[in-house]
């Protein structure tokens, strides 16, 4: 069976592609620019036809041979959103109809019968009856806040309740919601390809919680471990008022933030969960889904996390195909240096760093560091290394835990120290001609406002520490070279 997934870039169709090929489909991916998928680690394994779904003509090839078309394109950045989403809802219809797909897959909102909806909603609902009218059956799932790092909804109450230790909220935060984990909208999406040829309607997905807004934003903060938010309620806050907060506040565009702010004013909670009877499974409670989106939990089920990421990133990395200002906040310092010093060698010296060698930068800043965090109660320097060459997965190193070890490349150490939020440091070495290159990167995700003052208030001594261990370690490296040599 062959699946074709419109929005592969996006999202969903950047999560959802991998989970169709592992359960045997052949997949299609239409997309306007074929190189954002270069990269991805899927990319050899499908077929990439270039094409639009506003351009009728380009369906055509794209349609072709195909079984199951997934529908997973929305126009929120353009200004008239719901006529674009339309013309492409009937152009993407007409060509599964002349095609002879068998199935059409549609992810709507969830929205409550009989009552003006927002804008946003009211064009994911005129899309889902666009596909329930044409002669291919259709199932439109329909689904209210997806809770996963990288989705737009769960990116705008990451950075606000990050944010905002005293939050200022508008009579909207008191409607109910009914959020569902993105592996939960996954496996509907990749279940209901196998529906029975008469199944042509809508099905409401949620998960197992129905709370409101605010209990959302605190509920996250519990799981996330940041202190207890205070709320002002300020009841003349109207949507629009609020998009403009939110635009302030967090990354997320306005273009994006207001219309799912409008759409919050409705409650949207499963009126029925019928899809259960087609794709048996359950679904995932609230806080164990900010849990994995957070990727806090370090078990199997953990997709996106900094351990596996096949491209070295921080906790919950957003996929490639994800927006820029998803993943919540991070601060980086990210350096590198060519040496004439052979791999070899310059590994040798990553692998000695700490202990008894030290960190190569500023020896005085390390010890005031590891003093003021023993006197707040952390680890300091004390522990130092059991092995002065060799390092191993999981052991101490100074303030340190070896997290990652590919011995002769990289050497991720993960920060047990007392800081308000989460931090790494990374070395690797790069061969580089007839020597190498060295590239660090240290990594800091706050926690709460006192994370983001922490950052900047050490930000200016980052040249002093992270810049002196660059020269030094190379330094390093070429004088035991030569000393060899001679």
């Amino acid at each position: 069976m062959r699946c074709l997934v419109t929005g592969a870039t996006g999202y969903l169709g950047g999560r959802l592609v991998p989970r169709l090929l592992a359960e045997g489909y052949a997949v299609r991916c239409l997309v306007r620019s074929p190189e954002k998928l270069r990269d991805v680690p899927w990319a050899d394994r499908v077929e990439v036809v270039k094409g639009d779904v506003l351009d009728p003509a380009s369906l055509d090839e794209a349609m072709r041979d195909v079984d199951v078309v997934h529908y997973l394109v929305h126009s929120l950045n353009v200004p008239d959103f719901a006529d674009a989403d339309r013309r492409a809802a009937e152009n993407t219809a007409r060509a599964a109809e002349d095609a002879g797909v068998q199935r059409i897959v549609y992810l709507g909102g969830l929205h409550p019968p009989g009552v003006v909806l927002s804008p946003h909603l009211a064009s994911r609902k005129e899309v889902g009856d666009v596909f329930l009218r044409c002669a291919v059956p259709a199932a439109v799932l329909q689904a209210a806040v997806i809770i996963g790092s990288g989705s737009a909804s769960f990116e705008m109450l990451r950075y606000l309740t990050e944010r905002l230790p005293v939050m200022v909220t508008p009579r909207w935060v008191h409607n109910r919601v009914q959020p569902i984990a993105v592996r939960d909208v996954l496996r509907y999406l990749v279940g209901v390809v196998r529906a029975p040829a008469d199944v042509n309607r809508t099905f409401d997905i949620g998960g197992p919680d129905v709370l409101t807004y605010l209990e959302m934003m605190l509920r996250y903060a519990a799981v996330a471990g940041l202190r207890p938010r205070r709320v002002l309620p300020v009841p003349l806050l109207t949507p629009g008022l609020s998009s403009h907060w939110v635009n302030l506040v967090t990354p997320v565009p306005k273009s994006i933030a207001k219309p799912l702010i409008e759409s919050l004013v409705h409650e949207v909670v499963c009126r029925e969960h019928d899809v259960e009877r087609l794709v048996p499974g359950g679904t995932t409670g609230y806080d164990r889904a900010v849990e994995l989106a957070l990727a806090k939990v370090r078990d199997a089920d953990v997709e996106t996390r900094w351990s596996g990421a096949s491209v070295p990133g921080v906790p919950s990395d957003p996929l490639p195909s994800d927006p820029d200002w998803s993943g919540g906040s991070s601060y980086r310092d990210v350096r590198e240096q060519g040496t004439s010093a052979s791999p070899e060698r310059l590994w040798e010296v990553v692998e000695g760093i700490g202990g008894e060698h030290g960190w190569y930068s500023f020896p005085l800043a390390w010890a005031v560091r590891g003093w003021l965090d023993r006197l707040v109660g952390g680890v300091g320097l004390r522990r130092g290394r059991r092995d002065p060459r060799r390092l191993h997965v999981g052991e101490a190193l100074d303030w340190w835990r070896v997290e990652e070890l590919d011995r002769g490349r990289l050497l991720r150490l993960r920060a047990e120290m007392r800081v308000p939020g989460l931090a790494w440091l990374e070395l690797q070495v790069v061969p580089r001609g007839s020597g190498s290159t060295y590239r660090q990167r240290a990594v800091f995700v706050p926690r709460g406002l006192a994370g983001h003052v922490y950052w900047w208030l050490v930000w200016p001594f980052h040249g002093l520490v992270f810049g002196g261990m660059v020269r030094n370690i190379t330094s390093e490296a070429e004088l035991t070279s030569e000393f060899r040599k001679s």
